[in-house]
């Protein structure tokens, strides 16, 4: 199988003109939407009902949300209440993705010019960042790119 380009992007501290212009000149083709709560006020356009009007009509671009790709609540509540710092939460996120076999749910080729969205602006510390280098781990063909 040859290389297939798996990328990822967050919302925040980007205008709805920013954030579709990037997914569009990247060539995304599907959102997989890697958040806990995806119907949130605060998403603004990036708001479950919102995000997939504005994928289909702006850049032609379909739309998943799959829920195992996120945090449980409590994880995520125990790192920004910092009961655990980030290499903890990163070994328990990966052995949860683990658990919920995550790798047997899609495969390298359904990934393939997807877009992993959460919110955080940067992926060094949000779990998409995880959520894309487990997928590398069972799928080597998988080159990983952050808007």
């Amino acid at each position: 199988m040859q290389k297939t380009t798996l990328f990822t992007i967050g919302f925040t501290k980007k205008n709805a003109r920013e954030f579709f212009t990037i997914l569009k000149k990247a060539g995304v083709q599907k959102i997989i939407d890697v958040r806990l709560n995806n119907v949130s006020q605060l998403a603004g356009f990036a708001k479950r009902d919102d995000l997939v009007y504005f994928l289909d009509q702006l850049c032609h671009c379909d739309y998943q949300h799959i829920q195992d790709l996120a945090p449980t609540k409590e994880l995520l509540s125990g790192y920004k209440n910092k009961e655990f710092d980030w290499a903890e939460y990163e070994r328990r996120f990966t052995a949860l993705l683990g658990q919920r076999k995550i790798g047997k749910q899609l495969k390298a080729e359904e990934l393939s010019n997807s877009c992993l969205l959460c919110s955080e602006a940067a992926a060094d510390q949000c779990h998409r960042r995880l959520v894309a280098e487990y997928f590398v781990m069972r799928y080597p063909v998988i080159n990983i790119i952050h808007l």
